[in-house]
């Protein structure tokens, strides 16, 4: 088990830095504006309007794996077999005896009118 978490661990991270790469390898919605006005080219290795579409594809695809991955983790962890004294209440101590206080007779302002009543 522990090498299918392993593995399901490390895909999970590569694909959510190449997630992280590919968005910010894509043009913004406002980025053909300022090409078409001579600003910057707008030409890329794929074509003016083929990045868009074949890096969004595969966006879409790696962020379909990474939220399988996600959810595989989360069963994965959910079921691993927990040793005992693995949890962190387990250290405290139970047993722990308070030592009784005496409790002082409730000291009476000195304008008080619970003086004057008879005991």
């Amino acid at each position: 088990m522990d090498v299918m978490f392993t593995v399901a661990l490390t895909v999970h991270i590569l694909v959510g830095l190449a997630v992280i790469g590919l968005v910010l390898l894509q043009h913004g919605k406002g980025a053909d504006m300022g090409a078409a006005f001579g600003s910057g080219a707008s030409g890329s290795l794929f074509g003016a309007s083929g990045s868009a579409n074949f890096l969004s594809r595969v966006t879409a695809v790696l962020a379909t794996i990474f939220f399988v991955t996600s959810l595989t983790l989360a069963y994965m962890a959910s079921k691993r077999p927990t040793a005992v004294g693995s949890s962190v209440m387990d250290g405290v101590k139970t047993d722990i005896s308070v030592p009784a206080v005496e409790q002082a007779p409730p000291v009476l302002p000195v304008d008080s009118k619970a003086r004057d009543i008879p005991k």
